[in-house]
């Protein structure tokens, strides 16, 4: 796949007018809107309607709504990368009915706030790269990965419990029980990212992408990716040849005990990585920056921690 493939591509704006026209011929159902994951049935009053700009955030907002919330994700497609999405109207009116919208932030999915802005949206808006508190460190830039980060997806849930009661107030104790429920299943997989901690500290691993580096740093262990590869790969931009040869001696060396490859944003560079890493027997482990068919975000994130934590033990 080109390195192009992978860029970020411009939103296609929207006027008013034309937002009006093409959503008058939308319908109602929000399951009929392309690249959405639609919530909890047919929308009803006594319902909270959230917009979420992945199925990540979509699944954490199911979890702590309940029957309460109707959830519409935008990008639900485990094969698109969010970086490239292009939104249409019918995103567009999903998000004119919502009461709250959950973004990422960080410049991950400005195509929430583009259309947010565009349609003079009233909702109550959540940024998790916001809760998270997070900055880039000086000189470099901000891993806008935060679901990655389980103490801030707990703070996210709380964020999200005190939006849905502001939309809500009769089940603040519903949302807010939900969250702390939410919470809880969160602990269990920082206790097996300590335990990578207390077993492999200090091992080095490889990177295609940021994607993961809050997971790999709570598990205690040391990214040796050249900077200018994981960046360069997650701009889409095109890696030099010293970079890359750079790169692929970590593999042929034997000089790090895992490659943690994101398999939504795979290129010409990503694949010789991949292929030089299986070559030298070094474990591959996958990862993806939307829910994957069939999982919610606490088994994604156990699967993928559990397989980290294997790679290490080979």
């Amino acid at each position: 796949m080109p390195a192009s493939s992978y860029r970020r591509l411009p939103l296609v704006p929207l006027t008013t007018g034309a937002c009006l026209i093409l959503l008058a011929g939308c319908g109602s159902s929000q399951d009929s809107a392309s690249g959405t994951d639609a919530g909890q049935g047919p929308a009803a009053a006594s319902v909270v309607p959230v917009v979420a700009s992945t199925n990540v955030y979509g699944d954490i907002a199911k979890r702590i709504g309940g029957g309460k919330v109707q959830v519409t994700s935008i990008i639900s497609d485990p094969d698109q990368d969010p970086h490239s999405y292009e939104a249409n109207t019918q995103n567009q009116l999903a998000l004119s009915k919502a009461k709250v919208v959950i973004e990422n932030g960080g410049g991950y999915d400005d195509f929430v706030d583009r259309m947010l802005k565009s349609g003079g949206s009233s909702a109550e808006v959540v940024s998790a790269v916001k809760v998270s508190g997070k900055t880039a460190p000086a000189g470099g830039e901000l891993n806008e990965h935060v679901w990655y980060d389980f103490p801030t997806v707990a703070r996210l849930a709380d964020r999200v419990a005190a939006a849905l009661t502001e939309a809500d107030p009769a089940d603040a104790a519903t949302f807010t029980r939900n969250a702390k429920s939410f919470e809880a299943k969160l602990k269990p997989l920082e206790q097996k990212e300590a335990r990578i901690k207390a077993d492999h500290g200090g091992e080095r691993v490889a990177i295609t992408e940021p994607v993961p580096l809050y997971m790999i740093e709570a598990a205690g262990l040391e990214n040796a990716t050249p900077e200018e590869f994981s960046e360069a790969i997650e701009e889409g931009g095109d890696v030099s040849a010293r970079t890359l040869q750079e790169t692929l001696s970590l593999f042929t060396g034997k000089k790090v005990k895992a490659l943690v490859y994101n398999e939504q944003t795979s290129g010409p560079q990503t694949e010789k990585a991949e292929q030089a890493a299986r070559a030298a027997k070094i474990p591959v482990v996958p990862v993806t920056e939307t829910l994957p068919h069939g999982k919610d975000y606490l088994t994604w994130m156990t699967d993928d921690v559990d397989a980290l934590a294997s790679a290490l033990a080979k």
